[in-house]
């Protein structure tokens, strides 16, 4: 289960994406504006952050800048979910550091499998940065 914070100025797209993910085990909750998701996700710190490209306050893409500029929250996967559809708008996303970019319109089994597999990299990744780091750390204590 991840909790998962979702920008989303469309109530029915929010809806569709909010249970289908619920139904797969996540926790969700959906916000409509773009200004007001960035302090929520500074706040909550999530697993996950799925943006829209087009919100009002903040852009996705400037959401996601600021995420991946922001040292509390930096590592956290973001996904695009959105009806821009251009290679140009899809590299800058992937460019600002994206870890996936879903157009839709979607399928809702494609689209949880995807917000699954971003999960499961981002959390073996913890997992080894853990180990790692557990390693390093005896490595360095002397006595």
């Amino acid at each position: 289960m991840a909790r998962i914070i979702y920008v989303e100025d469309d109530d029915l797209v929010g809806d569709i994406v909010q249970k289908a993910l619920s139904d797969a085990g996540h926790l969700i909750g959906v916000i409509n504006h773009g200004s007001l998701a960035f302090d929520s996700i500074v706040y909550k710190r999530p697993d996950l952050i799925i943006l829209d490209c087009s919100l009002p306050g903040m852009t996705g893409i400037e959401i996601l800048k600021a995420v991946r500029a922001n040292s509390d929250i930096y590592l956290t996967p973001v996904v695009m979910l959105t009806a821009i559809d251009n290679l140009a708008d899809i590299n800058r996303a992937m460019e600002a550091g994206a870890n996936d970019y879903i157009v839709k319109p979607f399928e809702t089994p494609d689209l949880v499998e995807r917000i699954n597999a971003v999960l499961g990299n981002t959390l073996y990744r913890a997992k080894v940065s853990d180990r790692l780091r557990e390693f390093g750390m005896r490595g360095l204590v002397r006595p």
